[in-house]
């Protein structure tokens, strides 16, 4: 019995241990007072108090007392921001790059527009704390591969499940057919890469034109006027709301020329369309903007993608796109790295695209983009309480992150990172003299 007694006692002194290690996150009422706020929406304002409940900005005033049921955070000389939105990554779906069991961006096929990102994003993953406490809340898990490599799901880097995870947009995703050599490697000659891409813009023509069939069909099953059955067709049927214009579709287009095709080919099928990647968009930027086409740039920090280019071409890409008139938001396409969002946004500010526009880009822009704009991407009253707490701009290298709140939620400030930054602060036993 004593025994018996002696383990249980072991084991609930190791749960304890590891929860005291591994804090959870806190769910109430929070003021956060006497802070500058930057709304993004509606400029900034000085020694602001935001009041957090039930998950939602309930208020935004110059109050600074409250009922006993609200903990009070004193945010004196420092900034709450929005959280930040990437609009496209791995994140979730990768883990180990050296090892292919933990990769799950990429399925075995070349049009499955119907496989879900979502269903594949690890809630547990160790690079989601580390993004989180940069003020980095949302991100698009976007899946690669073939032609149509599936479903890019937007999600909030809170949650024990992918459902809980889950922000409100999924859509399919298009990687339009190139005309270039993939990269170095690629040892194809002019004439194979122009049969490959004629094969593959056939390819994509016939299947929108089944899924103009498949939409001919199922309107006239919901009108009730043909006995037709619809097989079970998994493909066509992910495609359908993309083609009813109900959502966007995702363009990886990246080359000038193959932007120019990618704007006929939208244009033709009267399709609604964000471009992806465009890291060649300042060449063809008045044609973006006459075609009234929104990107989601980057990575911005990269490198030119032809040797006789400037080195900054990559961190003026969207400032170029921005001046012309494009709507554009900003991503990494990274997966331990996405923390390095802000960064990016702030080469492109640096390289032309004003402060303002690029906080923008990794907030409203995006959230607009998504159709989550009523709940992400701004400080106001009514949306999620989906903010950062930092001692200046998130820009900037030397500023610290201190609170973060996702949909309500006030989120450990602990991660991978600040686990190993402390052990190894406090070595014991240390080095051996």
């Amino acid at each position: 019995m004593k025994h018996i007694i002696f383990t249980v006692l072991l084991a609930v002194l190791a749960i304890a241990s590891v929860q005291a290690q591994n804090p959870k996150a806190e769910y109430g009422a929070f003021a956060l007072t006497n802070a500058t706020l930057h709304t993004v929406t509606n400029g900034i304002i000085k020694n602001a108090t935001v009041l957090i409940r039930d998950g939602k900005i309930e208020e935004i005033s110059k109050q600074t007392s409250f009922q006993e049921d609200v903990k009070v955070i004193d945010c004196s000389g420092k900034h709450i921001f929005p959280g930040m939105i990437d609009g496209g990554t791995r994140l979730g779906l990768s883990e180990v790059g050296s090892v292919s069991l933990t990769q799950d961006y990429s399925e075995i096929g070349d049009v499955i527009p119907h496989m879900e990102a979502l269903s594949a994003v690890n809630p547990n993953s160790a690079l989601i704390p580390v993004t989180r406490v940069s003020g980095v809340t949302t991100v698009l898990a976007a899946p690669s591969g073939g032609l149509f490599p599936g479903k890019a799901s937007l999600i909030n880097l809170h949650g024990y499940t992918p459902k809980q995870m889950f922000a409100g947009f999924s859509t399919p995703v298009l990687n339009f057919p190139q005309s270039g050599k993939r990269g170095w490697w690629d040892e194809r000659t002019e004439e194979e890469i122009n049969k490959a891409n004629k094969k593959t813009m056939e390819e994509l023509d016939d299947i929108w034109q089944k899924v103009a069939q498949y939409h001919t069909i199922d309107s006239a099953n919901a009108a009730g006027s043909t006995s037709v059955k619809l097989d079970y067709y998994p493909e066509m049927k992910a495609l359908l709301p993309v083609y009813r214009q109900e959502v966007p579709l995702l363009v990886e287009v990246n080359k000038a020329k193959d932007i120019k095709k990618a704007l006929e080919w939208v244009k033709e099928k009267n399709v609604r369309a964000i471009f992806t990647g465009v890291s060649e968009g300042f060449r063809v930027a008045e044609e973006l903007a006459q075609a009234g086409i929104p990107v989601i740039v980057g990575p911005v920090l990269s490198t030119p993608s032809r040797d006789y280019d400037r080195f900054d071409r990559p961190y003026a890409n969207p400032g170029l796109m921005k001046e012309a008139g494009v709507k554009v938001a900003i991503r990494t396409m990274e997966t331990e790295n996405v923390r390095n969002l802000p960064y990016n946004a702030g080469f492109a500010a640096a390289y032309g695209m004003s402060k303002e526009d690029a906080l923008k880009a990794i907030t409203i822009v995006p959230a607009e983009l998504f159709d989550v704009a009523d709940k992400l991407g701004s400080i106001e009253e009514g949306k999620q309480a989906t903010l950062f707490v930092s001692t200046g701009h998130p820009f900037e290298t030397a500023t610290d992150v201190e609170h973060v709140f996702i949909d309500g939620w006030k989120i450990p400030m602990q991660s991978r990172h600040t686990e190993l930054y402390e052990e190894f602060l406090q070595r014991s036993p240390g080095l051996k003299k």
